[in-house]
């Protein structure tokens, strides 16, 4: 996506800053575009500025300047929730999905246009006060993640077969291990591959370490070998499709999902992300301490990292093991007694 063709100057500039300046990944800038174009066409449309009939997705935003965003106010962005939660398709690709995005889409909006208004009000100074300071954001059930048992785990790695068998296990070993995000595995180069450790370019271009195990140092070394005699148009890239390119996204959730079905494991309800959650979990599991996995994962925030501490908590187990009441037993009925 090229958002500049499309986006206002005040807007522009946002979007700039974040890429530039802050650093955020390209896909980040272009949610970011998608969140507050979506939101202009709705205020330009609420206030009767563009025609009824006009296609919500062709509405035009090139002419929203400091003044149009100025004159927004809270009340204005609550009612543009009420549109996102009862008018708006959940997938833009097919109105059968139905209407109403889900409280956790809301809110990553609702953060966006928080974004976009501290920016002009601290940064270019364009607002002397920022009218969205105590926007509400909406709340969000927070379910804990889904994972594999170890056992699973090991169905998974000992389902991979095929052509590429060496590199879909050195994928898959990775994600188990080391728990990359699939952004930062299928952006590895070969030169990130140094000995003992790989070089991981994680969000907001932040570089970290992750060490190898011996599991991982073999499957690298059982692929790089492999991956030398393929003919790449993109000759830095670790991980390389069929055809030669840089592997993509779309790739590595089709393999993850097709080993999953072999394996003989649910595919609807895991994915190369719940690779990730099941590595945290694994981890922590068997003695990893949660500051340690955070750098792990490179979470910025501790809080992040800690919803794993309560998905399989040996301490609460016991917990409700040392209850005065856990040896309480039901007493038999008379019809037992009878008998």
């Amino acid at each position: 996506m090229d958002y500049r063709g499309e986006a206002p100057p005040v807007l522009l500039d946002f979007l700039n800053y974040h890429e530039h300046i802050r650093s955020h990944s390209r896909k980040t800038v272009d949610e970011y575009f998608l969140d507050l174009r979506t939101f202009f066409r709705f205020m330009k449309l609420y206030r009767g500025l563009v025609s009824a009939d006009v296609p919500f997705e062709e509405i035009q935003i090139l002419d929203i300047d400091a003044d149009f965003v100025r004159g927004i106010s809270v009340t204005d962005v609550y009612a543009f929730l009420n549109y996102l939660s009862r008018d708006r398709a959940k997938s833009q690709r097919s109105r059968r999905s139905g209407y109403g995005l889900s409280a956790t889409s809301r809110a990553r909006k609702v953060a966006t246009i928080r974004s976009f208004y501290k920016y002009l009000t601290t940064k270019v100074k364009l607002l002397e006060q920022n009218p969205m300071q105590d926007l509400d954001s909406p709340k969000s059930r927070r379910s804990l993640p889904k994972f594999l048992s170890l056992d699973e785990c090991m169905q998974l790695l000992a389902s991979i077969d095929g052509k590429h068998v060496e590199r879909d296990f050195c994928i898959v070993t990775l994600f188990l291990n080391c728990g990359l995000r699939i952004s930062e595995l299928i952006g590895l180069n070969m030169t990130d591959v140094r000995g003992d450790y790989i070089r991981v370019l994680g969000k907001g271009n932040k570089e970290r370490i992750i060490y190898l195990n011996e599991a991982c140092m073999e499957a690298v070394n059982n692929y790089l070998p492999i991956r030398e005699l393929v003919a790449s148009k993109d000759k830095g890239a670790l991980f390389v499709s069929r055809q030669g390119n840089r592997i993509s996204r779309s790739t590595v959730h089709h393999l993850v999902k097709k080993y999953l079905l072999m394996a003989g494991l649910d595919s609807t309800q895991y994915s190369s992300h719940k690779l990730r959650h099941t590595a945290a979990t694994l981890l922590l599991q068997n003695g990893v301490d949660v500051r340690t996995l955070q750098e792990v994962l490179g979470h910025d925030h501790l809080n992040t990292t800690q919803i794993y501490t309560h998905v399989d908590n040996n301490e609460l187990r016991l917990a409700a093991k040392l209850s005065p009441l856990a040896g309480v037993r039901p007493k038999k009925t008379s019809t037992e007694g009878e008998q």
